[in-house]
């Protein structure tokens, strides 16, 4: 049985219910294609590339997880034939890599995004201004950890190995306050 043919056993989602549900992720769905292509008009026209398919295939969701998981995957393929029709030589990710990130975010369902975004916020304003302006530099401004290693006047070593304590240390954050959150009926503390 083909993926394809799993999604056609059970039709649940309806038209607007697909497109809603595109649309409530469509912040997630722009980043997992512009992870593979660093563009941003690419990665929207992949978004509605996207969108457009889940409407008029002739594919039943029979969940929003079911949706999201095929979404995720075709946002990644469109990202992938994005690259080759452009032929551009630009920085991609591992495809392990890639997998991992898809994993993550079908996982991501279980918890709303507005708990984890807002958990993220509130653990990176805990964090000291120094870490702040690394994750900036090298995630918001989009600097390779070479040129941060030289802005901040660090070596490259200690830049790598300060970048993974950030990523433990605001997972645990984030962690300690979605599992706070879940016993406090959902909000992040």
């Amino acid at each position: 049985m083909t993926p394809d043919e799993a999604f056609t056993l059970a039709p649940m989602l309806s038209e607007p219910e697909i497109l809603q549900t595109l649309m409530k992720w469509r912040t997630r769905l722009s980043a997992a294609a512009w992870v593979v292509v660093r563009d941003t008009h690419a990665s929207e026209d992949i978004f509605q590339n996207v969108a457009l398919k889940a409407m008029t295939r002739e594919v039943n969701f029979e969940s929003e997880a079911a949706l999201m998981s095929w979404a995720f995957i075709t946002a990644r393929r469109e990202g992938i034939d994005w690259l080759r029709r452009h032929q551009r030589e630009t920085f991609c990710l591992d495809a392990e890599i890639l997998e991992l990130l898809e994993r993550e975010w079908q996982s991501e369902a279980a918890h709303p995004a507005g708990a984890k975004v807002e958990a993220l916020q509130d653990c990176l304003a805990a964090a000291p201004e120094s870490a702040r302006r690394l994750l900036k530099l090298r995630y918001f401004d989009g600097y390779t950890c070479e040129e941060v290693a030289e802005q901040m006047g660090l070596g490259l070593n200690a830049i790598y190995k300060r970048i993974s304590r950030l990523h433990e240390s605001l997972k645990e954050c984030i962690e300690g306050k979605l599992s706070n959150a879940a016993g406090n009926g959902g909000q992040v503390s």
